[in-house]
């Protein structure tokens, strides 16, 4: 596991750091350390503000949104479209849809050597796209933190994230691995194509159940079991994200068809079992 190996001092003018002592790490962690990496979020929307935030704490951060009015997280510091571009890691916190038209946009304004990371919430769609349309010259790493403003409200400790180098030397991936352990995360080492199948029965289940459940307008009851506290916290966290994140689950993952198709399947048994039970009437 990597320490953090130096201390930041959050001032008006922006952040002056203190240098600590990194023995034992490899030229390339030398090097990757004596540069200070300024990392760029693209996009600060609610996820990407979450997360740019949580990025600062290890890192010197930067944030654009094309949205002014988006307010800047604590300790990131808001810039230009161009100037973020120019970071050495630039971290793409947009909509699955979006990724193509954005990867277009800024493909041409990369430099030789930038590392683009993706936070989707699916895996293969980005992935390819990235690959298709990014210059060769730029590195590319697929991950996909499982957990969001709601369901990392707490602290991110052990919370996963979805670990997939596409387009990345070894030392560089391993690099990574250790940056994200040392912010206490459960790194999972995962091919984009794995990814997509797991996630369409745990996370795209859950956001498709807390959507069907959202329609009912539940509420919370004095008599309310555990079970269905649980259930009402699945509902808030699912239908608090963007109603856009739920289509772009559902419309990007190709696994979430027979996820889907056995859900319903599934629904129709149970359905069935319930009205072939005979239950005898009181006179």
């Amino acid at each position: 596991m990597i320490k953090k190996l130096y201390k930041t001092h959050h001032i008006a003018s922006g952040r002056v750091v203190e240098a600590v002592s990194y023995d034992g790490f490899s030229p390339l962690r030398r090097q990757c350390y004596d540069r200070l990496m300024v990392i760029g979020v693209y996009g600060l929307g609610r996820f990407g503000a979450f997360w740019a935030q949580h990025l600062s704490s290890l890192f010197t951060v930067i944030g654009w949104s094309r949205d002014e009015t988006r307010p800047t997280p604590e300790g990131v510091r808001r810039v230009t479209e161009d100037e973020l571009l120019s970071a050495d890691i630039v971290v793409l916190c947009v909509a699955i849809s979006a990724m193509e038209t954005v990867l277009e946009s800024i493909a041409g304004k990369l430099k030789p050597g930038t590392l683009v990371m993706d936070t989707c919430s699916v895996k293969v769609h980005p992935s390819k796209a990235m690959m298709k349309i990014l210059p060769p010259e730029v590195d590319i790493l697929a991950t996909h933190p499982m957990f969001g403003p709601d369901s990392g409200k707490n602290g991110i400790q052990d919370l996963p994230l979805v670990f997939s180098p596409i387009r990345i030397d070894n030392e560089k991936a391993d690099l990574w691995r250790g940056y994200f352990s040392s912010m206490g995360l459960n790194v999972v080492n995962m091919t984009p194509e794995q990814h997509d199948e797991e996630a369409a029965y745990s996370q795209g289940i859950t956001h498709f159940i807390g959507r069907v459940l959202g329609e009912l307008d539940l509420n919370q009851s004095a008599i309310a079991t555990a079970g269905y506290s649980d259930l009402l916290d699945i509902v808030r966290q699912t239908c608090n994200d963007p109603w856009r994140l739920f289509v772009d689950l559902q419309q990007y993952n190709p696994y979430t068809v027979p996820m889907r198709r056995d859900l319903h399947k599934a629904i129709n048994v149970m359905l069935e079992k319930f009205d072939s039970i005979n239950v005898p009437r009181e006179d």
